[in-house]
């Protein structure tokens, strides 16, 4: 099985997050993190972000959570939505 690169690795960190990854590639993934410290500084940084920004309460009013993912406390949908987003189509800008 081929092993991923940091830059495959850093293009799911939102599906992974999101569970959204089939179990190969996430095993795969998993398996990049245990050997690469930088990547796992990034997935690091990029929950402590999500948690950060989860504290400012900032919330669309009767807009409903998005519960039981991490660091989605104080995110509304729509927010964390925005924020995923923008991560996750960082590539194409």
């Amino acid at each position: 099985m081929k092993r991923f690169s940091c830059d495959e690795l850093v293009e799911l960190v939102t599906a992974f997050l999101e569970n959204d990854l089939d179990e190969s590639t996430r095993s795969r993934f998993e398996e990049h993190l245990v050997s690469c410290e930088g990547c796992e500084n990034y997935l690091s940084q990029f929950r402590t972000t999500v948690d950060a920004l989860g504290t400012l309460r900032i919330e669309t009013p009767g807009a409903p959570r998005h519960e039981g993912l991490p660091g989605d406390e104080g995110l509304s949908r729509a927010t964390r939505d925005r924020l995923m987003s923008a991560f996750r189509d960082r590539r194409t800008a």
